[in-house]
């Protein structure tokens, strides 16, 4: 491949036709094939969905077009012209910009700094605060963004505040290709559609948008055409309008899914409460009263910031409930530690596996026994040897147990937690947003384990974002509010009827006391 001049700027495509066009390409690290034959084409004013599981060579794809990797094998095609990107920066300066999952920002600068980094604009041999600041605000005008300071600083920004800087970084460049690599998975359900907003903004001023997303209802809501990838290969290219999501899973995993949200186990039974709250609160919720039996998975819905993840956390222990009545299995109990969680049967999966659920400088054995070795230091040995049997079980694909955990995929990682607390023999588990960032296959695989779980006696607790999965996989559903449990509705409710409930948008009944079965 031979680089091109990028000088002078490239005539624009028209509407509708090829901005940049990659074929044939090929991609190996440490001789091991990671895209083979590969190939896509963006269009001026479409958004692109590039959906695979984990390991399929989405990110790898990516990163060859933004630069940052050379391909060892194929071409490259941008505004009619063969490219070969050797730095991010040129392409970044060609119109081609990528906002990686992982944002670059600097927390201390502030927002107008951040989009000009490294070329800020000068008057007298000085950089020129004013101007700067002038042309940042006249960016987040062009997208509608008035809540945005120029002069503020990053650090002080929510994520979705940030995700929009590092969309105007790259207007910034004049960027005629964007791609996107899962914008979405730290927003709440309202900054989700303002980056709607935003995306449909870009293409309507012919820029086109690579997205790169695990939600499948974002990538049928968005986008024009999907490209699958799978195992390092193209696996097929259509438009969102002649594709159903049970057809695009079964691309991705590559084998019919019978149903995405899997039905409980045969033979499921809902048994015993296993957890009772009664009037519970502390700092961050008030008067919970809620039941969930063993056999049954409980739903808890909400918006951001409406006390579902601070509700399974007081269960835990991390923030103890104050006031109230706690009962598990019947017996009163007072937690206010994890460790005193733990004994007790509980186990919680916590929503950011990286910080909070993971050493990742360790080994997938030395993560899989965090917990034993911490609480229960006598089951050591009986946990190690039974470690192999679970993450097996989970279907963990790990070179060896003495890998270390930072190396896996993101789904595969989601599983060593699991397979750390399921080595303790929990009663009840606790899911806080248990599938984000992973991919649907791995999706799937949490899926069924949680029903397994129902299976065997034990109350699963899920909090979620996404109100397909709060809805498929949900025996009953509870509804937060400013801290508060203001409803209960049953398996198969509506979206409109969570989302109700959890806007005080029409009046609710008052929760009561699990009625529902498991055995939907």
């Amino acid at each position: 491949m031979t680089d091109t001049a990028l000088a002078d700027a490239p005539v624009p495509a028209g509407p509708g036709d090829v901005v940049l066009r990659a074929h044939g390409i090929g991609k190996s690290f440490f001789g091991v094939p990671v895209l083979q034959d590969v190939a896509i084409e963006l269009r001026r004013g479409e958004v692109h969905g590039l959906v695979g599981e984990n390991g399929a060579g989405k990110s790898t794809l990516m990163k060859i077009l933004a630069g940052v990797h050379q391909p060892d094998a194929g071409t490259v095609e941008y505004e009619g012209e063969r490219v070969s990107f050797s730095h991010p920066r040129q392409a970044m300066d060609a119109g081609l910009v990528t906002v990686f999952q992982e944002f670059t920002l600097l927390p201390e600068r502030s927002v107008a700094q951040n989009v000009f980094l490294g070329r800020e604009p000068r008057r007298g041999g000085l950089v020129d605060k004013r101007g700067m600041v002038a042309r940042t605000r006249a960016l987040l005008d062009d997208l509608g963004v008035s809540f945005i300071d120029p002069a503020g600083r990053v650090g002080s920004l929510t994520v979705a505040e940030q995700q929009i800087v590092e969309i105007v970084k790259a207007l910034s460049f004049d960027a005629r290709v964007i791609s996107m690599d899962e914008p979405t998975a730290a927003l709440s359900d309202h900054e989700v559609e303002l980056l709607y907003a935003i995306v449909r903004k870009l293409t309507a001023r012919g820029v086109a948008v690579l997205y790169v997303s695990h939600r499948l209802k974002e990538i049928f809501d968005l986008c024009d055409r999907i490209t699958v990838l799978k195992d390092g290969m193209l696996v097929s290219t259509d438009r969102a309008a002649d594709l159903t999501t049970g057809e695009l899973v079964r691309r991705m995993v590559g084998r019919p899914i019978q149903s995405y949200f899997p039905g409980p186990v045969a033979g499921t039974v809902r048994g015993d409460a296993r957890v009772e709250l009664e009037a519970c609160g502390n700092e961050f919720v008030d008067g919970v009263t809620l039941v969930a039996h063993a056999g049954e998975i409980v739903g808890i819905a909400g918006l951001q910031g409406s006390g579902r993840t601070e509700l399974v956390e007081g269960i835990f222990g991390v923030h103890g409930f104050t006031r109230g009545t706690m009962r598990l299995d019947g017996r009163p109990v007072r937690l206010h530690t994890a460790r005193a969680a733990v004994r007790a049967g509980l186990a919680l999966i916590t929503e950011d596996r990286k910080a909070q659920g993971l050493a990742l400088s360790q080994s997938v054995r030395d993560n899989t026994l965090l917990v034993v070795r911490s609480v229960f230091a006598g089951r050591t040995r009986a946990a190690r040897r039974e470690a192999p049997g679970i993450l097996s079980s989970l279907e963990v694909t790990a070179g060896r147990l003495d890998q270390e955990v930072r190396y896996l995929s993101g789904g595969n990682q989601q599983k060593v937690v699991l397979a750390k607390w399921l080595v303790t023999g929990p009663h009840v588990v606790l899911f806080d947003e248990p599938t984000r960032g992973i991919d649907v296959g791995a999706k799937i695989a949490v899926y069924q384990l949680m029903r397994q779980l129902a299976a065997d006696g034990k109350a699963v607790l899920m909090v979620s974002s996404e109100l397909p999965e709060v809805i498929g996989m949900s025996d009953r559903i509870l509804v937060m509010r400013d801290g508060e449990l203001v409803a209960e509705l049953p398996a198969g409710a509506g979206e409109h009827e969570v989302l109700a409930a959890a806007t005080g948008s029409v009046a609710v009944t008052e929760p009561h006391r699990g009625t529902g079965e498991a055995g939907r």
